[in-house]
C-alpha cells in the first residue's frame, strides 16, 4: 500500500471482527517491524505483552470501561515501559559497536538518566508512543484496523499483569478486522495553527 494511503487511512477503530485470527507469522512480522523504531540512546525502553488469555482480556475488559477493543480485536497488545531501562547494562544496546563506542555511550546513558526521575519517564512515554504508532502503521500496511487506547486504569492493570514497581503501563494497541468504520474525521486544525516557521 501506498504510505501515504496509510497514513491517511489509519483510524481508531473500535468494533473488530471477534472471530478473525491473526497467524502467528503476521504476528511476528509485526513485532520485527515495530522494534525498530527510535528511542533515545537505543536504550528500547518498551515492553509488550501480548493479551491471549480470554478470561484476563475479559478482566481487562472490567477496567477498561467495557470498551469491546478489548475482547473483540484479533490482538491485544499492552505497552508499557522499563523506567530502569538506563542502567541495565546499557552497553548491551550497543553490542555491535567497538569498544569505545560502547564506554562512551554507557557514560552519556548514566549521566543523562542519573538522579532524574521525570526524564526517566519521559522518555518511556516517548519511546512507547512512537513503537505504537509503527506498529499501527505496519498494521495498516498488512491490511489490519487498529486502536491506540488509554482508557483503563493503570494501576490496577499493573495489577493484574503483576508489573514490577520500574514497568508502567503507556497504552493498549487492539489490532484486528474492522466490523465498522470510523466516524468521520472530527476536523484538523489549519496547519498555520500548528505548525510555525521560524526564520
Amino acid at each position: 500500500m501506498d504510505f501515504k494511503k496509510i497514513v491517511q487511512e489509519r483510524r481508531s477503530i473500535k468494533y473488530f471482527d471477534a472471530n478473525h485470527k491473526m497467524t502467528k507469522d503476521e504476528i511476528n512480522e509485526l513485532f520485527k517491524m515495530t522494534v525498530l523504531s527510535p528511542t533515545a540512546f537505543n536504550i528500547q525502553h518498551w515492553r509488550f505483552d501480548v493479551i491471549e488469555n480470554k478470561e484476563l482480556r475479559e478482566q481487562i475488559k472490567k477496567i477498561s470501561f467495557n470498551q469491546s477493543q478489548v475482547t473483540d480485536a484479533s490482538l491485544l497488545v499492552v505497552i508499557s515501559g522499563d523506567l530502569d531501562a538506563w542502567k541495565k547494562n546499557p552497553r548491551k544496546y550497543w553490542k555491535n559497536a567497538d569498544e569505545n563506542v560502547q564506554k562512551m555511550m554507557e557514560s552519556m546513558i548514566t549521566n543523562f538518566y542519573i538522579n532524574k526521575k521525570e526524564m526517566q519517564r519521559d522518555e518511556v512515554m516517548r519511546s512507547c508512543s512512537m513503537a505504537a504508532m509503527t506498529m499501527m502503521l505496519c498494521a495498516k500496511n498488512m491490511g489490519y484496523d487498529s486502536c491506540p487506547m488509554d482508557g483503563f486504569d493503570f494501576p490496577e492493570l499493573s495489577k493484574l499483569l503483576n508489573f514490577p514497581k520500574n514497568q508502567i503501563p503507556v497504552m493498549f494497541v487492539a489490532i484486528g478486522k474492522k466490523l465498522q468504520d470510523a466516524w468521520p474525521r472530527g476536523g484538523q486544525l489549519h496547519l498555520n495553527q500548528v505548525v510555525n516557521f521560524r526564520e
